[in-house]
C-alpha cells in the first residue's frame, strides 16, 4: 500500500512496512526481537536534559522513529504517536528484549551513561545506515543546544528545521527492484554452535588503527571489508576444524557481509534499504592462504554487488510480497508461516555475519567533541555470534556480539590480526575471554 500524495508522506500518520521490515515482527518471540544498536562518546558527561531536547527534535525529523508497531487484518504497520521515548540509563546488556509498552509504544530507544548516547533500533524502522543518521543528526542537535555553535547540515546528517521528504520515506525495495527475479541458490552453511547464554549478550570489543589496517588491505588489492571478511572466515574455519561436526563437515563456510544499497542506487530513504552478500570457501577443495582467500573474498563480493544481481534479488523479496497469497490472506495465518519461514531460511546460508557502517565523516564542529562510535548487532534467530564494525578518528572498533558462552570467534579472529603484526586493543563487558 503506497500513500497517495507526497503530502501525506511529509506528515504521514501511518506508513506500511517497508519489504526488509515485514518478516520481523512475525519472527518476534517473548524472548527476542531484530535489535541492533548505534552508539556515540562525547568529550564530556551527557546533559540529560539538554539530549532530550535534542531528541523530540531529531525524532521529529524521523517520522518513522515517531511511530509504534500496530497489527492490521494482513499486515502490520506503523502509526504515528509524535513525541520521543524516556531517556534510560546505559546498561551492560546492550540490545535486550524491547517491550514496546514500556517504551512508550516506540520501537527504538535511547540510552545514556557518562560520556555516551547509545541509540537500540528494532529493525522495522531501519537499518544500520538509516540509525547512524539518525544517531549523527541527534548528536548535532545535541552540540547545537548544549554549545550554542551552528552544526553544518548535509549528507546523513539531516536539518531538523525541514519535514521528511517523500524520497527519505520511500519503500526503496519496491522502487528499485529489478525487471527479473532471481532468488538466490539454497546453500546450507556450516553453523556454529555453544553453550547457549541467552540471556546475557557478550560483547568484546577490539580497537585498531584504520591507516594501518588500510595499507594492508591495499597491499593484497582489497577492501578493509574484504580484509575483515577474510579474516573472520578463518576464525570460522578455525572453529570448524576444531569443534568439527560430523553432519556440518560437508558444507562451506560463508559469512554474511550486508550491503547499504542507498549509494548503488541513488536512493534517500531513511527506512531499510540493505541486502547482503554471502562470501566463503569450501574447505573440501583444500586449504588456502590468506591472500588466496582474500582474493576469493573480493571476487564473490564484486559479483555478489553488482546492482544488476542485487536488484534482481530485490526483485525476487518484493514479488513474494506481491504475491496472492500474500495480499489476500489474513495476517493471523501469515504470522506463522512467516515464522517459520525466517527461522528456516533466515541464517542457513552462513556461518556468520560482518556488518561494516565504514568511516564516519563529521563537520570539524562536530569532530571536537566526539571521541568514538560503535556499532554492534543484538543476537540473531539461529547464529549466535555476529560482527558489527564502524571507523572513526583514525580508528576502526570491531564489536563481537554472542549468545553463547565459548569465546572462540572473536579469540580467533583478534589472535590472527596480532599474529599478522596489528595492533588490537580488546574490551569486554563480561569477564575475561574464556581459553577453551
Amino acid at each position: 500500500m503506497k500513500l497517495k500524495t507526497e503530502k501525506k508522506r511529509q506528515g504521514a500518520q501511518w506508513l506500511p512496512l517497508d519489504n526488509a521490515a515485514k518478516i520481523y515482527p512475525p519472527a518476534m518471540t517473548e524472548g527476542w526481537n531484530a535489535l541492533f544498536r548505534v552508539s556515540v562518546t562525547l568529550d564530556e558527561p551527557i546533559d540529560r536534559q539538554i539530549l532530550k531536547r535534542a531528541l523530540l527534535k531529531t525524532t521529529g525529523r524521523f517520522p518513522n522513529f515517531s511511530m509504534k508497531l500496530r497489527r492490521g487484518f494482513f499486515w502490520y504497520y506503523l502509526e504515528r504517536i509524535g513525541g520521543a521515548p524516556e531517556i534510560k540509563d546505559d546498561v551492560q546488556n546492550p540490545c535486550a528484549r524491547m517491550m514496546f509498552r514500556e517504551n512508550g509504544g516506540f520501537a527504538f530507544r535511547v540510552r545514556c551513561y557518562n560520556r555516551r548516547i547509545a541509540v537500540e533500533i528494532f529493525h522495522v524502522i531501519t537499518d544500520g545506515g538509516g540509525g547512524l543518521s539518525f544517531l549523527k543528526t541527534l548528536t548535532a542537535e545535541y552540540l547545537e543546544i548544549k554549545y550554542g555553535v551552528r552544526i553544518p547540515r548535509g549528507g546523513d546528517i539531516l536539518d531538523c528545521g525541514e519535514q521528511a521528504s517523500a524520497e527519505e520515506l520511500e519503500d526503496g525495495y519496491v522502487k528499485h527492484a529489478g525487471p527479473k527475479a532471481v532468488p538466490e541458490p539454497a546453500c546450507r552453511a556450516y553453523h556454529l554452535y555453544g553453550t547457549p547464554d541467552r540471556d546475557f549478550l557478550h560483547v568484546t570489543t577490539g580497537i585498531i588503527d584504520a591507516e594501518e589496517i588500510a595499507s594492508r588491505a591495499k597491499a593484497l588489492g582489497v577492501t578493509v571489508t574484504e580484509y575483515l571478511t577474510t579474516v573472520l572466515l578463518f576464525a570460522a574455519i578455525d572453529w570448524k576444524n576444531v569443534k568439527g561436526g560430523f553432519l556440518q563437515r560437508s558444507r562451506p563456510v560463508k559469512i554474511t557481509v550486508p550491503v547499504n544499497l542507498r549509494k548503488l542506487f541513488g536512493c534517500r530513504t531513511l527506512r531499510n534499504f540493505a541486502n547482503y552478500a554471502n562470501v566463503g570457501i569450501d574447505t573440501r577443495l583444500g586449504e588456502y592462504s590468506f591472500e588466496e582467500a582474500a582474493r576469493t573474498v573480493h571476487h564473490q563480493l564484486k559479483l555478489g554487488t553488482d546492482p544488476k544481481v542485487l536488484a534482481a534479488k530485490v526483485a525476487s523479496n518484493v514479488n513474494i510480497e506481491k504475491s496472492l497469497f500474500m495480499r489476500l490472506v489474513p495476517l493471523f495465518i501469515k504470522d506463522p508461516v512467516m515464522s517459520i519461514a525466517y527461522r528456516v531460511e533466515g541464517d542457513r546460508k552462513s556461518t556468520t555475519c560482518l556488518s561494516n557502517l565504514g568511516l564516519v565523516k563529521l563537520p570539524e564542529e562536530m569532530e571536537a567533541h566526539v571521541e568514538r562510535f560503535d556499532f554492534m548487532l543484538g543476537s540473531l534467530v539461529e547464529n549466535p555470534v555476529a560482527c558489527a564494525c564502524v571507523g572513526y578518528g583514525g580508528r576502526i572498533y570491531i564489536n563481537f556480539t554472542r549468545t553463547i558462552e565459548e569465546s572462540f570467534i572473536e579469540r580467533a579472529f583478534f589472535t590472527r590480526l596480532v599474529k599478522m603484526g596489528v595492533h588490537v586493543l580488546v574490551e569486554s563487558n563480561g569477564s575475561d575471554l574464556k581459553k577453551e
